[in-house]
Parts: structure tokens; C-alpha cells; sequence
């Protein structure tokens, strides 16, 4: 089995690149499901709506991982981006919000298998907590995130709460020692230097998309 083993500067790639290295992990799992051994940037691309060039270019931020000629191996590619995005290991997450974002989240297919495992959902609610998630969690009261944090070794933190608790919870996860956040409240949070804040403002996208109907884009 290939392994990637390569130090990397963060600093360096772009979060678009990651972005896209996250797409080139979808392309070659769908390859796998259809038999698909070795695979070309140009077909890749091709078959995916993807620029040939830039897959080269993405990938050669980390090294050579095809043969010229012939293509990437593509259980070889699945692998060697797997490692590189940090996916060959579990990462532990918690949500805090227990309302509908937050419980749909629970049993979201992409928060599930090898990589990602959602170990806990708190609220503040008394009327939320001790009840069950469509994912067979129960709800906790958010007290105690900062005792659910170091005791399940929580490396990502998601805030599914209204806009006025958002800052407030982040803090409070920064402080717990949780290193990344994922912020779904319609609000930007700022969090201290060293913990990394990524906001999904699902209405920003819907407004982009209202911008280009509006003007025939």
C-alpha cells in the first residue's frame, strides 16, 4: 500500500487547493465504485468537469505521485490525498446547538465512518437536554464543554446556535482547547490566535445565487 510521508508547510497551500484536493478525494472514490485502476489527469478531468492543469498543479505541491505516460494509480492517489488531508485518523467532533441544524448534523453520512465521529451535542435549553437525536445521541447540557472536550478528546468544535451565542460558544471552545471550529451560525466569530474558525453561512450562497438570477448570470 502506498503511504505519503512528506513534511508540509501549511502556509503555503492555499485553502482552495485543500478545497480541491477534498473534490479530487469524491473523483477517484467514484473511480474505485466503477473498476478504475489508472487514471490521467486529462481523463479525470474529463470525466469530472476539472481542469487537467490544475490537478497537476495541486498535486505537485506534495510531490510525484503519478507515472508519466501512464497516469496515477488511483488507489495509490486515494491514498497518498487520504494522508494528506489528515483523513487516516479519527477526528472527534462536537456540536453545540442542538436544534434542527445541529441534530441533522449528527447523522450527516459525511460526519460518519473512519474519519470523523461526532462524540457529543449540547445545548443550554433545559427542554433539549437528555433528549435522544435522530442519531441516537442525547443531548447535553453545554455546562459542561469544557469537561466533555478534555474527557473525549474533541478536536473540532461546531456551532449550530442562534447568532447571539455564537462568539460566546466559540470562546468557550477555544478555551476548552479545541483547535478548530466550524461555525454555522449567520455570524462571523472571532476566535484567539491559534485556533482556526471556518464560517458556512448557507444564506451567503443562496444570496450569490439570487445576485446572478437577477442579472442573467
Amino acid at each position: 500500500m502506498a503511504s505519503y510521508k512528506r513534511h508540509i508547510d501549511p502556509s503555503s497551500i492555499s485553502d482552495l487547493t485543500i478545497g480541491r484536493l477534498s473534490v479530487y478525494l469524491r473523483c477517484v472514490d467514484r473511480l474505485i465504485e466503477v473498476g478504475i485502476e489508472t487514471v490521467s489527469s486529462q481523463e479525470m478531468a474529463k470525466r469530472f468537469n476539472l481542469n487537467s492543469a490544475q490537478i497537476r498543479k495541486d498535486l505537485a505541491y506534495f510531490g510525484e505521485f503519478g507515472v508519466r505516460g501512464v497516469g496515477y494509480s488511483v488507489r495509490d492517489l486515494r491514498q497518498y490525498i487520504v494522508e494528506i488531508l489528515g483523513l487516516d485518523r479519527e477526528r472527534r467532533i462536537l456540536i453545540v446547538g442542538a436544534g434542527n441544524l445541529g441534530t441533522a448534523l449528527c447523522h450527516y453520512s459525511g460526519f460518519s465512518g473512519d474519519s470523523f465521529l461526532v462524540v457529543g451535542v449540547l445545548d443550554c435549553d433545559p427542554s433539549r437536554i437528555n433528549t435522544p437525536t435522530p442519531a441516537g445521541l442525547l443531548v447535553e447540557d453545554s455546562a459542561r464543554l469544557a469537561d466533555i472536550v478534555d474527557q473525549r478528546r474533541v478536536e473540532i468544535g461546531v456551532i449550530t446556535t442562534p447568532a447571539s451565542a455564537a462568539q460566546r460558544i466559540c470562546q468557550e471552545m477555544a478555551d476548552a482547547g479545541i483547535p478548530s471550529i466550524l461555525n454555522f451560525a449567520p455570524i462571523r466569530v472571532k476566535a484567539p490566535e491559534g485556533v482556526r474558525v471556518t464560517s458556512v453561512d448557507l444564506k451567503v450562497y443562496l444570496e450569490e445565487l439570487s445576485f446572478h438570477l437577477t442579472h442573467g448570470r
